[in-house]
């Protein structure tokens, strides 16, 4: 059972944001003795670079227009950062994660001082959960349930995208065999006008052969007599 569990857990990606190298070792220590696979960046900016934001969203921030799965080619599956950075902090990383295409990723913060407050302030902002340092075996067992939940929702989300591309294509479909069906009728209708127009032609000049010969039966007849 306890092979499965670590299996499982293996398949989780999380990146650990910290500037403090003790620190960012210890919890990649603890995180690598849960089964996760670990990538250790020490500031926000590295992180967010990590997971594709690029220069021109830091200038715009409220920019969305990227794929809102484009952390799911890095393969991050949750972020755990130090609130207190220098440049960017914990909070800032937290929210422009939360406001742009990152959401969906969960984010924890981590951080050697107790102020209530500042808890208070990155749960409402979107944090999964705020850690005191130094962080514990026990505190890492609260990121399953996170991590469980974000793997599910990308299958469904997965899954409705595959759904649409299925439903696209079968539209397309529709079309293409519609607007074939209607060339077919275009050529048929054509083609039946075409042997109308050649039948009348070829009824009118019959009988115009006809009154001709007639004509100069006619004529011949009338020569002879009063020729």
């Amino acid at each position: 059972m306890g092979m499965a569990a670590a299996a499982s857990e293996s398949r989780y990606h999380v990146l650990a944001v910290d500037d403090s190298l003790i620190d960012r070792k210890l919890i990649e220590r603890l995180l690598k003795t849960s089964s996760y696979q670990v990538t250790t960046v020490d500031s926000g900016c590295k992180a967010l670079e990590f997971l594709g934001w690029s220069e021109e969203e830091r200038s715009n921030p409220t920019e969305t227009s990227v794929s809102p799965n484009i952390h799911q080619e890095v393969g991050v599956n949750l972020v755990i950062t130090d609130y207190c950075m220098p440049g960017m902090t914990g909070y800032d990383l937290l929210k422009k994660m939360k406001s742009s295409y990152l959401r969906n990723i969960p984010v924890v913060i981590m951080s050697s001082e107790h102020v209530p407050s500042r808890i208070n302030r990155c749960l409402e902002e979107g944090a999964e959960e705020f850690f005191l340092k130094p962080v514990r075996l026990s505190d890492l067992n609260k990121l399953k349930p996170h991590l469980m939940r974000t793997k599910f929702e990308n299958i469904i989300v997965n899954q409705e995208t595959e759904e649409s591309k299925e439903e696209e294509s079968g539209i397309r479909t529709q079309k293409q065999q519609k607007v074939g069906l209607n060339k077919s009728n275009v050529m048929r209708k054509s083609s039946d006008h075409e042997g109308i127009s050649l039948d009348g032609l070829r009824q009118k000049y019959s009988g115009f052969t006809v009154i001709t010969l007639l004509l100069s039966l006619v004529f011949s007849l009338c020569f002879l007599i009063f020729g």
